[in-house]
């Protein structure tokens, strides 16, 4: 046989092959699955906690809004706080959730710098949290306004729920961009960090 064919032999039969395997190898086998089950478990949970949610906001709407002749007369507070709430769970639970699948892209940019991966990825959850904070408060009502055509009756109206919506579209949208412009400029950044790590190196 040639050289190659005997590589191959020796590589499927194990013929050669003096290598132990690694003495903590069953412990991060297992330590593997454990982590595996416990984040099935932790987005069943949430899963969980999403539904158990919308269905009590939807049994206190129903139950405590009151009802004239034509059906539900919700204030329009009500209305303003539920969406104040469910901006505010985006913005808690969206943005983290894109990190956790980004953790593997600023680790191989990053990687010639951890540490300063991790300052970068703290700072940016920093200003996300304060952009999604001036958002609701730029956008939050404490009174009905003329344009929903509801300062008189202080009912929810067509108007005040297209303007809600877009609330919620808006924090969508600015949470896309942030991200979005991240996942462009962290490149940049950490081969910007990595020259000035190496330039002081080359000059000693």
């Amino acid at each position: 046989m040639s050289a190659l064919e005997d590589r191959l032999h020796d590589a499927l039969t194990g013929v050669g092959d003096s290598r132990a395997p690694a003495p903590d190898l069953f412990a991060r086998v297992v330590d593997g699955i454990e982590h595996d089950r416990h984040r099935r478990r932790r987005v069943r949970l949430l899963g969980a906690s999403w539904v158990v949610g919308l269905a009590l906001a939807t049994t206190l709407v129903l139950t405590l809004t009151p009802r004239g002749e034509r059906g539900l007369e919700m204030p329009w507070w009500v209305l303003e706080v539920a969406t104040n709430l469910v901006l505010l769970g985006i913005a808690l639970w969206l943005g983290p959730f894109i990190k956790r699948f980004g953790r593997a892209y600023a680790a191989d940019v990053f990687h010639d710098n951890p540490l300063t991966g991790k300052s970068y990825i703290v700072l940016t959850d920093i200003v996300y949290y304060l952009i999604f904070a001036a958002y609701i408060l730029f956008s939050l009502h404490v009174a009905p306004q003329g344009e929903w055509k509801n300062d008189i009756t202080e009912r929810v109206t067509a108007e005040q729920v297209t303007f809600e919506l877009s609330r919620l579209g808006g924090i969508l949208l600015v949470i896309g961009i942030l991200h979005g412009v991240n996942i462009v400029l962290m490149p940049v950044l950490g081969r910007l960090f990595s020259l000035n790590r190496r330039l002081p190196e080359r000059s000693h």
